[in-house]
């Protein structure tokens, strides 16, 4: 097998998005279907079912306006890359081509807070995008939270929503609060 270039997916929010997701680079299930975690393993929406009430049985548009409604935007560090699979560990180095961060997050000024999704994203972040961050936005919180992903199967859905829980201030619930506690 030899190592694809793949193009990620566009960022999804809007102007009212308080708290920005960040993952490293979506999954080959994902690029497929041109959806943020959609491999049915991936843990993401039943976490934001239990953190801020999206439906995970309504289709992905509507997914993504709830998460919205609940301030919640998504994109990914990395833009561009070669790798082989869906795993982070394959992307090969020196083909990331990072994301234009810095001018996302001038354009939306409220965002209050970039929650990475796993290590990966984390450590991308810290290497390429913070250096080049301008002061107001390299001053907002970056939380390292747990990855959602499959492949971190030593986390419980339970175990991920105790780390999550981390968001739950710079959300905003609809009216009819969250979903159901994550069951384990």
């Amino acid at each position: 097998m030899t190592e694809t270039l793949l193009q990620g997916l566009a960022a999804q929010l809007n102007t009212q998005s308080r708290v920005l997701v960040l993952g490293s680079m979506p999954g080959m299930v994902s690029l497929h279907d041109a959806q943020y975690y959609a491999h049915p393993r991936n843990r993401f929406w039943p976490l934001m079912s239990a953190l801020c009430g999206v439906d995970v049985d309504a289709g992905y548009t509507q997914r993504l306006a709830q998460l919205q409604q609940a301030g919640v935007g998504l994109w990914d560090v990395i833009g561009q890359c070669r790798r082989t699979g869906s795993l982070d560990a394959a992307i090969v180095r020196g083909s990331e081509v990072v994301n234009p961060l810095p001018q996302l997050l001038a354009a939306h000024p409220a965002i209050a807070v970039i929650a990475c999704n796993g290590a990966a994203a984390h450590t991308a972040f810290q290497r390429w995008v913070q250096p080049a961050l301008p002061p107001l936005a390299a001053a907002l919180p970056v939380l390292a939270l747990p990855s959602t992903s499959p492949a971190n199967a030593a986390w419980s859905l339970p175990r991920l929503l105790q780390q999550w829980r981390q968001l739950q201030p710079w959300l905003q619930v609809p009216a009819g609060g969250a979903g159901q506690a994550a069951q384990g």
